[in-house]
């Protein structure tokens, strides 16, 4: 009884984790247009005209589809080598996040749009169609990222040390009939400002205020740069690393593919990976 279980189990996880069998990569492809459907019931719930006529087939697609993430979530649980592992994952805790907008939804009703986060589970087309260069550059820009973590961190406390003072000054500049009633807001001002948004809620009225507010504009050109620069020169750096790391021992040809355990220009077995 014990072997069975545990065949099954094998087998299940085969099929919801793996997509190289072909009961597997079709389990993901059905997964991927029921998630697509899904999502797109959530967002037809909030058109009014839709809701109105379709509301309560609506509503009752969104439970028949927690009800299948929900039950789906708890299989992968239990199929998984390592559930806490699995539930503490990027994929993990997506999958969670897809099922709890719902149940969440019963307390706070407008939750239950969060659903449309479920289209992140859509991620899996890559491993699904073995579409191993986009894979390997998403990995790339993750490392880059990671890499320029604290570059990145120090770029944004100058930031937020950089909007404090401006908005602190525009406080002192302008008067509350311009908008500029508290400091916070100020700084909500300079935030929108820095940035080049300009929703247009508050703006300065005096001369010296429009100058500043200028020089704040001209500025968020050149800052919004800075992390851009950062985070190309890094992943620039991840893509040289990355063709250049492993090589086939008889052809020295570059392995592109970190999955692959033959070489694609003579064959040979991949020892040196």
């Amino acid at each position: 009884m014990k072997t069975e279980q545990s065949a099954l189990k094998k087998r299940i996880y085969q099929i919801i984790f793996e997509s190289k069998t072909p009961a597997g990569q079709l389990y993901d492809i059905l997964l991927i247009i029921s998630i697509l459907t899904s999502v797109t019931c959530v967002m037809l719930q909030t058109v009014t005209s839709i809701q109105l006529r379709f509301g309560k087939t609506l509503s009752i697609a969104e439970i028949f589809f927690t009800a299948i993430y929900t039950l789906e979530y708890i299989i992968r649980l239990w199929c998984a080598p390592k559930p806490t592992q699995y539930a503490k994952s990027f994929f993990g805790i997506v999958d969670l996040l897809g099922v709890l907008p719902t149940y969440i939804g019963i307390i706070y009703p407008n939750m239950r749009f969060l659903q449309a986060i479920r289209i992140v589970r859509t991620l899996r087309v890559f491993q699904i169609l073995r579409l191993t260069r986009y894979q390997q550059d998403a990995d790339d820009l993750i490392r880059a990222f990671r890499s320029s973590k604290r570059k990145i961190a120090i770029f944004l406390l100058t930031i937020l040390a950089l909007v404090v003072v401006l908005g602190s000054v525009m406080f002192m500049i302008e008067d509350a009939e311009s908008g500029f009633t508290n400091i916070p807001l100020s700084i909500y001002w300079a935030i929108v400002t820095l940035t080049t948004v300009g929703y247009g809620d508050i703006a300065p009225t005096t001369p010296l205020g429009q100058a500043i507010a200028s020089l704040i504009m001209i500025m968020g050109y050149c800052i919004i740069a800075v992390p851009t620069g950062i985070v190309t020169v890094q992943f620039a750096e991840e893509k040289k690393n990355h063709h250049t790391q492993h090589t086939c021992e008889k052809c020295n040809n570059p392995i592109l593919d970190n999955h692959a355990n033959y070489c694609s220009n003579c064959g040979v077995k991949i020892v040196n990976k």
